[in-house]
């Protein structure tokens, strides 16, 4: 079982969340897959300072930034076909917000990069299931937007501590063409009709070790599944 692992970077602000990414490497592993992890060769939106939030003036590449959380083993997503891959598991980030798509800026009115669209469509399309972590239902939404496949997806809770306006979140989902329902940390969405699975992970207020408890869960979701 090979379960393509969809980073965008290394670092929560400018690219994927490293926690949610090792989790999920981990949990992989714990069910007895086998992790394929892919990237773009193409530069990130920006780079960010991680001690304080500014912006710094230089460049990096997804593609060899997400090498770092894959140890070098590591495909372009060009190199990658649907048939390569039982399943697809695309962990939060800002990237998946700024460097898979433009969300963070545009919300949903923005873009999102042909080639992430074309996998995740391509997948969807011959049954084959996908796991978006934290952010990442933005960019399952603005794949799938322009189809008529109804998606059901989370991305947390407005009912509990959150760093981000989940309600907005939500709403821009909709406006895509999901549809959303609220879920808690110790919680996961099943569109059993579309095999997608989405965990709202680091969207919450959340320990490491609910993170962790949270993917776990998503990806043991994902083996009954595929």
């Amino acid at each position: 079982m090979k379960i393509g692992v969809l980073l965008s970077g290394c670092g929560v602000y400018d690219g994927t969340e490293i926690q949610e990414a090792v989790f999920t490497l981990l949990a992989i592993e714990e069910i007895g897959g086998e992790a394929v992890c892919i990237s773009i060769d193409k530069n990130q939106h920006h780079v960010i300072n991680h001690l304080d939030g500014s912006e710094m003036n230089e460049t990096r590449n997804m593609l060899i930034e997400s090498a770092r959380i894959a140890r070098g083993n590591i495909k372009n997503i060009t190199e990658i076909d649907p048939s390569d891959i039982d399943a697809l598991v695309v962990p939060g980030g800002f990237g998946s917000a700024k460097n898979f798509t433009n969300w963070a800026f545009n919300g949903p009115n923005g873009d999102i990069l042909p080639e992430v669209k074309l996998l995740i469509v391509n997948l969807i399309n011959i049954g084959k299931p996908i796991v978006a972590l934290c952010v990442s239902p933005v960019v399952v939404a603005k794949a799938l937007e322009d189809s008529n496949i109804q998606i059901k997806m989370t991305i947390g809770t407005d009912k509990e501590d959150s760093p981000y306006d989940i309600k907005a979140f939500s709403e821009g989902l909709e406006q895509c063409g999901a549809t959303t329902e609220m879920k808690s940390i110790n919680e996961i969405s099943l569109d059993r009709e579309n095999k997608i699975i989405t965990a709202p992970c680091y969207m919450m207020n959340a320990s490491i070790v609910d993170v962790r408890n949270n993917i776990k869960l998503a990806i043991e979701k994902l083996e009954d599944i595929i």
